[in-house]
């Protein structure tokens, strides 16, 4: 079965494509520190590209282009009017919204949880009296939550998954005890944080927007995909994804942001000019010489500063004990909004311009808590 999903002209498709690129700051951003550094330390260009981590760019260039596709299909938000219409509390209405918003992004990567459960949020903005705004708060810490769990839930994971070798089985259950842990403390304090008030939600639903067909393929490419990066050969598999994608729903190809590979591909580049600085070389240096607990700091204040995939990306570079870094980078998604691009992508999303300060009276907490949860498993 073909699933149509395509703009009508070339033109427009074209145009889908390249506004990412226009908009997007942060890769903007990344792109003048790249030319700054690159005066600073002067590289023939054909370097640059061994400086990239290549397998970790496929598999994440698969799973945005597979789970796009599911969020496209329309048919998880679907399901997710439907449960929220028969809800009658805002307790469980939370509860419900935190623990879909952990759920979807140990499969689904912590962005394109987000995708789909705050617009769902937002639209309950005409419920008097519903903090929306406190919702999307907690749907972001939620996402920062799940995606610890599993290699594919986030970026840093993908690249620690491929560095580390493990299998995905092996993988998710090194990070199940925190994960568990801090969704355990996530679900008490959203049930503590959103009263027992009574609501009457009434989310329009249209079954003509959603398409179970796009659904079905993208569900299937995605499971055998998944599979091909297990045995070691994401780069075929994301052809493989690729060919099927053009013959049976190239539509969403369109949908996809791709500026966000090149972000992650001018991450590689940019911490490795960096790491040639001499401002900063000595300290890069002493890496490998780190005691557990210092790597462990390194990753979770390094997150608070140039945020977690950075942090990552730098410290793999120089260290091989990838459980103690996993655990620092994840813990270090929670803090200041700038840990974590599942943070600034929610706060973002939201109606409320002054969340930004309101995200940090929940978020520094988690930070301590789930820091002091991972040195306590890693102890």
């Amino acid at each position: 079965m073909l699933v149509t999903t395509e703009p009508t002209t070339a033109q427009p498709f074209l145009r889908q494509i390249i506004q990412p690129f226009l908009r997007d700051r942060l890769m903007h951003l990344l792109l003048l520190a790249a030319i700054a550094l690159s005066i600073l330390s002067p590289h023939p260009l054909t370097e640059y590209k061994n400086w990239v981590d290549w397998h970790t760019i496929a598999t994440l260039a698969g799973m945005l282009l597979l789970t796009t596709g599911i969020e496209a299909s329309g048919y998880l938000e679907h399901l997710g009017r439907l449960i929220i219409n028969r809800l009658r509390q805002e307790r469980v209405l939370a509860v419900f919204l935190v623990a879909a918003s952990t759920v979807l992004s140990t499969v689904l990567t912590n962005d394109i949880a987000l995708f789909i459960v705050v617009p769902l949020t937002v639209g309950l903005s005409g419920i008097r009296g519903l903090p929306v705004g406190r919702l999307v708060i907690f749907e972001a810490l939620a996402v920062n939550a799940g995606s610890l769990l599993t290699p594919i839930g986030n970026p840093q994971n993908i690249l620690l998954w491929q560095r580390s070798h493990l299998s995905f089985a092996e993988f998710t259950w090194q990070m199940a005890p925190l994960a568990l842990a801090v969704f355990a403390v996530l679900l008490l304090a959203t049930w503590f944080c959103f009263p027992k008030q009574t609501i009457h939600a009434e989310l329009n639903d249209d079954p003509a927007a959603y398409h179970v067909g796009l659904l079905r393929t993208c569900g299937m490419l995605y499971i055998a995909f998944l599979m091909t990066v297990e045995l070691g050969y994401p780069g075929w598999g994301l052809a493989g994804v690729g060919l099927a994608v053009l013959l049976s729903c190239r539509g969403i190809i369109a949908k996809v942001d791709w500026s966000l590979i090149v972000v992650f591909i001018l991450m590689f580049i940019d911490i490795r000019l960096l790491s040639q600085q001499h401002f900063i070389q000595g300290w890069i240096e002493s890496v490998p010489h780190f005691s557990r607990l210092e790597l462990f700091l390194a990753g979770l204040l390094g997150s608070q500063v140039i945020s977690n995939v950075p942090a990552t990306i730098l410290l793999v570079q120089h260290s091989v004990d990838y459980k103690v870094i996993a655990y620092a980078v994840n813990a270090g998604g929670f803090g200041l909004a700038i840990g974590s691009l599942a943070n600034i992508i929610a706060l973002r999303m939201a109606p409320e311009r002054r969340l930004w300060l309101r995200f940090h009276l929940y978020s520094f907490p988690f930070l301590l808590l789930s820091a002091l949860i991972a040195w306590g498993l890693l102890r």
